[in-house]
């Protein structure tokens, strides 16, 4: 089985900065792309962004120049450092992780974001 526990959401005022982390544990023998996405009330869950496991990445337009996606893959870690943070930001995060038994999905971080 395969776990992704997410980290590091929290209530921000507007332009401030949170950095989530998502750690991947279990029975994984590579993970391929990971990714960040979010759903906010009443609206569909969409990509924030996502890194193969190459360290190529991409981005949702409306979070380009302000978030940043990272990984550590010695330690099974994906991370989005989110700077100049927007009201419109608020949601909660999942962490999704490709591996070879499929798509994984950690239980999500609430982000909230104070004007």
């Amino acid at each position: 089985q395969v776990q992704l526990v997410e980290s590091g959401g929290g209530l921000v005022q507007a332009g401030g900065s949170l950095r989530l982390s998502c750690t991947a544990s279990g029975s994984i023998f590579s993970i391929d792309t990971m990714g960040w996405y979010r759903q906010a009330l009443g609206k569909e869950r969409e990509l924030v962004a996502e890194i193969t496991g190459g360290g190529n990445t991409k981005y949702a337009d409306s979070v380009k120049g302000r978030f940043t996606i990272s990984r550590d893959n010695d330690k099974n870690t994906v991370y989005l450092q989110m700077n100049s943070l927007k009201p419109e930001d608020a949601a909660v995060y999942y962490c999704k992780a490709l591996i070879l038994s499929g798509i994984h999905w950690g239980q999500g971080t609430q982000v909230t974001v104070s004007s």
